[in-house]
């Protein structure tokens, strides 16, 4: 099964990530990703993450698609404008490229180019109705595209640590009335949090991954609780990371601890190592996945 039919299926999904390098080389990127085949659904492949300027999410997952991995295109609307995002997309489909991400994006004065223009001609909701329309054969304009239209997966995002919490529960609303059929929400550490997340949208049916970043020190976890809306570490996890003679074990621990939590209340887990690519096997056999 493909990952559209494994989440019409209503498997249990596991996702992981890969940032493209600042570069063009991409032997030790394709041996990250041989470490996780065929113990993952798909490999997420982020698009100028963080408004870094990196090698392009079409080109690797391209080369994922060779090598035999299911890619997950990530699509940011802030760099392109709509002729752009259209083209690329269509670019995808005809790459074999089967799966979406849409994001509105990070703002370029957060990356190593601030002085960058943003684009932002649409934003996410905007674009899944885009994807929408071109796999019904038809432009954004309405103009009918020649032979097959493309077929897609197209995921979303949510942030369940939001405060408040009901603007992004109006928006993933509208992006699932605007064809999202899954979401890979931001990271979680306080289950709490999510379960209170779980319980306002118990009217919502979707798939839902719930999503681990790894913590690589007790000064990465305050910097997010102060820099990155929506997470929140508790303190016992920061001072767990402060006290690890092993941090990299420690982490493992974390990770694997949530991710127990975190099965029995959604349908799958996104993993996003965030350069700790070679650590990703690890938290899966720390949690039995």
């Amino acid at each position: 099964m493909n990952f559209k039919e494994k989440i019409q299926a209503g498997k249990f999904l596991l996702t992981s990530e890969i940032g493209p390098p600042k570069g063009i080389e991409t032997k030790e990127l394709l041996q990250d990703a041989e470490l996780i085949r065929n113990r993952v659904d798909a490999i997420n492949v982020t698009d100028l993450q963080s408004s870094v300027m990196r090698l392009g999410s079409l080109a690797v997952c391209s080369l994922l698609k060779d090598k035999g991995f299911e890619p997950i295109f990530q699509v940011t609307c802030r760099d392109r404008n709509r002729l752009a995002l259209q083209s690329d997309i269509l670019s995808a489909a005809s790459l074999g490229i089967e799966n979406l991400l849409i994001l509105t994006g990070d703002h370029t004065t957060l990356g190593d180019h601030p002085e960058a223009k943003p684009v932002f001609d649409l934003e996410s909701v905007q674009l899944l109705k885009v994807v929408g329309g071109l796999q019904r054969g038809e432009d954004m304009k309405g103009n009918k595209l020649q032979g097959e239209p493309p077929k897609f997966s197209v995921g979303a995002v949510v942030n369940p640590g939001a405060d408040p919490i009901e603007p992004q529960i109006i928006k993933m609303e509208q992006k699932i009335e605007a064809g999202a059929e899954f979401f890979q929400t931001q990271a979680v550490y306080d289950i709490k949090v999510f379960e209170n997340f779980l319980s306002k949208i118990k009217h919502i049916k979707t798939t839902i991954l719930g999503g681990i970043v790894l913590l690589k020190s007790a000064g990465m976890a305050k910097y997010m609780n102060k820099n990155v809306a929506g997470v929140s570490v508790p303190d016992d996890l920061i001072k767990e990371m402060e006290g690890a003679k092993d941090k990299v074990a420690t982490s493992i621990e974390i990770a694997s601890r949530l991710i127990k939590e975190l099965k029995p209340m959604c349908q799958g887990i996104h993993i996003m190592p965030i350069g700790w690519d070679k650590k990703v096997p690890l938290v899966l056999d720390a949690a039995g996945l």
